[in-house]
């Protein structure tokens, strides 16, 4: 191998620090040139950011959204054959008894929104909250929906929602990655795959920052390098590839370069993100204790900043038994921190322009799953209707739209696919989803695929 890339590659290969811009693997690894957005801003945008909660696992919309009253009066009694005969669930065999919900519903806000008990704060907000009850998916385990309700399709290789957004949209802040996410608790069954960019250039592919100790791997200098000596060793890096880039004319090598320098900037912008010294008292108590609602706050820290989407995923939600006390657990650690979010998006000015979406890759049955007793028994996946719940960024508050039969097992009103979802998001934020593509293995690919994706004009404000 001769030329300038003999010439780069031996002078990385003896940096001797390894470059901690370098080391910041999943943003740095780049497997296609970055291309500029394509002209998909024809709609008047109404959100500029997102912040994605994936609840890993998938809550039950049955005890926290979607109150049956029937199910209720049918609790312990056999389910009738039509919701499982010919019908595939995960676990469910047999002829599986019915589950009512244990919970309360009480009616929040002026609009009178039926939420759970299970959910205090959240009532605070309820007006901004739009609960879309009909939503359906086409898989039934964990892995494969969550790659649905991310890229579109079920199969490892697509982009995620987030790298999609960026790609359209690109970057509104100059020092901090287009898309960031957070994780907590198990991971989710596809892994990286949920936030990676697929066939997309990879500067638009997630960049996780951790909940304990520096929040991106190697972001800090190794303590004989200071930052002069660092920005010495980045520009002769730099000399090096524009030198490889006008013998190549490769444009990945200009992503490169725009990536190390972002690398560097994150090096003082991540610890200033991270570093909540900043917020008063009163601010940090109403978001409440633990890493969850450390993350929500540093959500609404990264809107102000001009990031473009947030993900937050927190797990786990897969309550197949001992469905009463882990649902009562998983709530309060959320329930606080998501209504302190909106709340402090709404104070300040910020919640028009955030598009707040709230949801996971599946729904759970209204038949009993496991020991019949109430603090053993469960709920088995359920795919063919659920609820997501949006807020701000253009959405009406206040209402539900769709709904379920009596038995909430099948869509009775208005069935909105993922697709549809990602289209109304997509359309928020100024995007036609028909013409944000990307051309790959000969066909124009896009997130809302070849069939036909609806708008959900009902739900805009």
């Amino acid at each position: 191998m001769t030329g300038p890339l003999l010439h780069r590659r031996h002078f990385l290969s003896r940096a001797g620090t390894g470059l901690g811009s370098l080391a910041l693997g999943s943003l740095l690894r780049r497997d296609l040139p970055a291309a500029p957005p394509p002209a998909v801003r024809a709609i008047a945008p109404r959100a500029r950011s997102v912040i994605f909660f994936h609840m890993t696992g998938a809550p039950s919309q049955l005890d926290l959204f979607d109150e049956k009253p029937v199910l209720r009066q049918y609790d312990r009694q056999l389910a009738p054959e039509s919701l499982f005969a010919g019908k595939r669930f995960s676990f469910l065999r047999g002829h599986p008894k019915l589950l009512g919900s244990p919970y309360r519903f009480i009616r929040q806000g002026r609009s009178g929104l039926p939420l759970s008990e299970l959910l205090p704060r959240l009532g605070t907000v309820a007006d901004e909250l739009c609960l879309v009850k009909s939503v359906r998916t086409t898989e039934f385990n964990h892995g494969p929906a969550q790659l649905v309700f991310h890229t579109g399709v079920n199969r490892q290789g697509n982009p995620s929602l987030g790298s999609w957004t960026a790609y359209g949209l690109g970057n509104d802040s100059e020092n901090l990655p287009a898309y960031v996410v957070f994780l907590h608790g198990n991971t989710p069954g596809a892994g990286a795959n949920l936030w990676k960019s697929g066939f997309l250039p990879g500067v638009h592919q997630g960049v996780p920052l951790r909940g304990e100790g520096d929040p991106v791997l190697f972001l800090n200098n190794p303590p004989e390098v200071t930052r002069d000596a660092r920005r010495h060793t980045l520009d002769q890096i730099t000399a090096l590839n524009r030198e490889y880039l006008q013998a190549t004319g490769d444009p990945e090598i200009n992503t490169r370069i725009e990536q190390y320098e972002l690398a560097f900037r994150m090096q003082t912008s991540v610890p200033e993100l991270v570093d909540l010294s900043t917020e008063d008292a009163a601010t940090r108590e109403r978001y409440g204790k633990g890493g969850f609602a450390t993350q929500c706050l540093h959500a609404r820290r990264l809107v102000e900043r001009g990031v473009r989407f947030i993900e937050l995923f927190h797990g786990d939600w897969d309550t197949h038994a001992s469905q009463r006390e882990r649902l009562s657990a998983l709530t309060r650690e959320v329930d606080q921190p998501i209504a302190a979010l909106i709340a402090d998006l709404q104070q300040r000015g910020l919640l028009d322009q955030t598009l707040v979406v709230w949801g996971a890759e599946f729904g759970r049955t209204p038949m009993l799953q496991g020991d019949e007793s109430p603090a053993k028994c469960g709920r088995d996946h359920q795919k063919d209707a659920y609820t997501v719940w949006m807020a701000g960024g253009g959405i009406k508050g206040g209402i539900s739209f769709g709904s379920t039969n009596d038995l909430g097992n099948e869509v009775a009103e208005h069935p909105v696919q993922v697709r549809d979802l990602h289209a109304t998001m997509m359309h928020l934020l100024g995007i036609d989803h028909r013409t944000l593509t990307f051309r790959y293995q000969g066909f124009e690919q896009r997130l809302t695929g070849v069939e036909e994706a609806q708008v959900i004009e009902p739900i805009l404000a």
